[in-house]
């Protein structure tokens, strides 16, 4: 098969399109041809060295895919071969061909492309898993989204107003800012020009965020504890901002806050907050919500896998608002 390959850390300009090894499919798991796979931010870290695979996992970037079923592995009886789907990875999306534990796969929601269906895994679980799952959001709340215009941001926007919470948003320009208006955000802060703690505060009248999905990290965690509403839930699921930061434990425990951080693609496929929990609560409360139109993918751009470098570059570009695709060739 062929897939992107990366010889060593670096810039868009270190994957290639190249022969490798077929993936061996083993028992629970069934092999996907891919139809596409979507760039995240992991991609991004994983290319520059940053951010290794979990043990065990392919080494070809790609944590997300859609595809048709080629082959069922030992004991697999949930699926049938020929079947259109979309996948959770922890690696190997970039890729005509790869091997998926059965447990995650999901059903292509009903009105979806196949195409954008590659851009729903990793955004779904890890917004729903994080807020709904972990956090709790319920409706009336207010929940803060760092990074309003990116891939998880736009999604969560969604699923918020879809369970009745207010939204407020960070983002880096009024573009970005407006598109997040579109998907439900009614307050909006740009983070180059206003201070967040400050412009939530305001909007909610003095009450804060009650969940706070955050993408920053160590430059963000004090401010955010600073608008975090009294048994508020901060959950940090990356580290754009730096790995450490300092946090006033007498704050957190006088607003009677909790503190979570959460990555999704280390997690176990079974067991305790395991990755096939998550993909069949998705499966089952989600999915209906994307069917009947509540939410939707967000796709700023749709590239050939050969297209990989530049399709890193929109990622990372400012302009970019939501999920890039890159799709796969077949002879």
């Amino acid at each position: 098969m062929y897939a992107i390959t990366i010889d060593h850390p670096g810039g868009p300009e270190v994957m290639k399109w190249a022969q490798q090894p077929d993936p061996v499919v083993a028992p629970g798991h069934v092999l996907l041809d891919v139809a596409a796979t979507a760039v995240n931010r992991a991609d991004l870290l994983q290319r520059q060295g940053f951010y290794p695979p979990p043990p065990g996992a392919s080494d070809i970037l790609g944590l997300e895919c859609s595809g048709t079923i080629a082959e069922l592995g030992e004991g697999v009886t949930a699926w049938s071969v020929g079947e259109q789907v979309c996948a959770l990875l922890a690696g190997g999306g970039y890729a005509e061909r790869v091997s998926v534990p059965g447990s995650q796969l999901m059903p292509l929601p009903d009105g979806v492309d196949l195409l954008v269906a590659a851009s729903l895994p990793e955004v779904a679980c890890t917004v729903w898993s994080n807020i709904v799952m972990g956090a709790g959001l319920s409706r009336g709340e207010v929940l803060l989204v760092h990074g309003g215009g990116s891939g998880i941001g736009t999604h969560a926007i969604q699923v918020a107003v879809a369970l009745g919470a207010r939204v407020a948003v960070t983002a880096g320009s009024e573009e970005k800012l407006a598109r997040c208006r579109e998907l439900g955000a009614d307050i909006l802060v740009n983070y180059r020009e206003s201070d967040f703690v400050e412009q939530v505060r305001t909007a909610t009248n003095g009450h804060g965020a009650d969940v706070i999905l955050d993408n920053m990290g160590g430059s963000y965690l004090s401010r955010n504890i600073d608008v975090l509403a009294s048994d508020g839930r901060l959950v940090v699921i990356g580290m754009q901002g730096g790995r450490t930061g300092e946090l006033d434990l007498g704050k957190l425990m006088a607003k009677r806050a909790h503190l979570t951080s959460a990555g999704l693609r280390g997690r176990p496929e079974t067991g305790r907050h395991g990755k096939s929990d998550i993909v069949a609560d998705v499966t089952a409360r989600l999915w209906p919500l994307i069917a009947e139109g509540a939410i939707q993918p967000v796709v700023s751009a749709e590239l050939p896998i050969t297209d990989a470098p530049h399709a890193h570059e929109l990622l990372d570009s400012p302009e970019t608002v939501g999920k890039v695709i890159l799709t796969i060739p077949r002879d």
